[in-house]
């Protein structure tokens, strides 16, 4: 396959479709914690707001600007983040992580749908800008835990 055919593969109308319908698209107004994680490479960036009761979230927010990609993840990640706690996330970030640079298998319910992201596994340069929101809210759902304002 020629290089411009893999992209187009890479930007699926699945993904597109995502990166057009994230939810939880504005900020929470008290958050338990706020996360910026920002891709050096692309510039790409997300931030997540969470609160969190009884080690769950319960409300979840998110900025976020990145390329389709990064979109795509970000809605998937707010699609399923609600009720979870702190290790599902993390273990979710975790499982996106060793599909991309491992070639792990896909990660598990509630977070499957991040199989669409596979194509991506040959772009190390797209990546970080994938990672960034369960990156940002891992660390957000760990702050909120640890120290809830």
């Amino acid at each position: 396959m020629t290089q411009q055919t893999d992209l187009i593969k890479l930007y699926s109308d699945r993904i597109l479709k995502l990166a057009a319908s994230i939810p939880h698209f504005e900020r929470l107004e008290s958050p338990h914690a706020t996360v910026k994680k920002r891709s050096p490479l692309c510039g790409s960036t997300v931030t997540v707001d969470i609160e969190m009761t009884d080690g769950r979230v319960t409300a979840f927010a998110q900025d976020v600007k990145a390329c389709a990609l990064g979109q795509a993840a970000a809605s998937i990640v707010g699609s399923a983040i609600i009720g979870l706690t702190q290790p599902q996330i993390a273990c979710a970030r975790d499982q996106l992580k060793a599909m991309l640079i491992n070639e792990g298998p896909p990660p598990t319910i509630p977070f499957d749908e991040l199989v669409v992201l596979l194509p991506a596994r040959d772009y190390k340069n797209r990546h970080a800008s994938i990672m960034l929101a369960l990156d940002a809210a891992t660390e957000a759902a760990a702050l909120a835990v640890i120290e809830p304002v």
